[in-house]
């Protein structure tokens, strides 16, 4: 199929590496053709793995259910179908777009990126933006950020933001002016 499972995996767990091949299929193939599950699958023998090709291949023919296949009745042919490897996403564009062009429902819940199924859109399914509320009011400045301009900053001289007053003790308020407050003894 195209893959390469390394030969100490489990037969069972080295077939679901082959994408289109789940739990349940692995586990079908293995019991229709009466291989241990446990064993590596660097351990089955050439009939052993084309038997499994061609049961994976044309699972009709090895008698599976037509329920047990990811495609049943294809719009283009008719028929049931299983998909493996690229064929897959491939197939699924192939819908979508063909959804798009006819503009039915579902088409047009695909084009503007909404839920397709009939979930419910009104809590959940919320794509980008922030969670949660925002408040309303101002930005804090960032760390270090005095608020004044770049310019109005470098003009003021360096000793004078330095010092304070000899004598006197500046009490800060918030958002206030600060206004110098003599000591008392």
């Amino acid at each position: 199929m195209g893959n390469d499972i390394p030969g100490e995996r489990k037969t069972l767990l080295g077939l679901t590496q082959i994408k289109g091949i789940g739990y349940n299929f692995a586990t079908a193939i293995l019991d229709t053709l009466k291989i241990n599950t446990n064993s590596n699958i660097g351990n089955l023998s050439d009939d052993n793995v084309k038997a499994i090709e061609k049961l994976i291949l044309d699972p009709i023919g090895g008698n599976f259910p037509i329920w047990f296949l990811n495609r049943r009745k294809d719009i283009e042919t008719g028929a049931d179908l299983h998909l493996l490897t690229s064929d897959i996403p491939f197939t699924l564009r192939n819908d979508i777009e063909r959804e798009r062009i006819t503009v039915s429902w579902r088409g047009y819940r695909h084009l503007s990126g909404l839920k397709v199924r009939g979930q419910r859109t009104r809590t959940s399914g919320r794509k980008g933006g922030a969670v949660g509320v925002a408040k309303a009011g101002l930005v804090a400045p960032k760390k270090g950020d005095s608020g004044a301009p770049a310019a109005d900053a470098a003009a003021a001289p360096a000793d004078a933001a330095a010092a304070p007053t000899a004598g006197k003790k500046e009490v800060p308020t918030a958002g206030k002016k600060e206004v110098p407050v003599e000591k008392t003894k």
